[in-house]
């Protein structure tokens, strides 16, 4: 769910307050992606948000919320954006984002 290899080497490459700073703005800028695919019935940018969450996903190593978001951003492209299950998005977010913050305080 998380690559913890990934935030290792944030941690090591930023030091502890820049990578802070790194992880509470992905999680204003994610957290505001979120609730627009929860809220908005509109999915025509469907395919650049996705995109967007993955390449964040990526960044911050929630590997599964990425892998959600490719495949996501692939149907999408496909012209299939109302199939897209984004509650699953939405709920791999919220768990790795438990995971992800229960594992810094370790």
């Amino acid at each position: 769910m998380i690559d913890w290899t990934r935030v290792t080497e944030l941690q090591n490459e930023f030091g502890k307050s820049d990578f802070d700073e790194i992880v509470e703005i992905f999680l204003e800028e994610v957290e505001q992606l979120i609730k627009k695919l929860r809220d908005d019935a509109d999915r025509s940018n469907l395919r650049n948000d996705l995109h967007f969450l993955k390449g964040s996903a990526l960044n911050l190593g929630f590997s599964n919320l990425a892998i959600l978001c490719q495949a996501g951003e692939t149907e999408a492209s496909q012209g299939q954006a109302d199939s897209v299950d984004l509650s699953a998005i939405i709920q791999s977010y919220n768990k790795s984002k438990k995971v992800f913050q229960d594992g810094l305080v370790s």
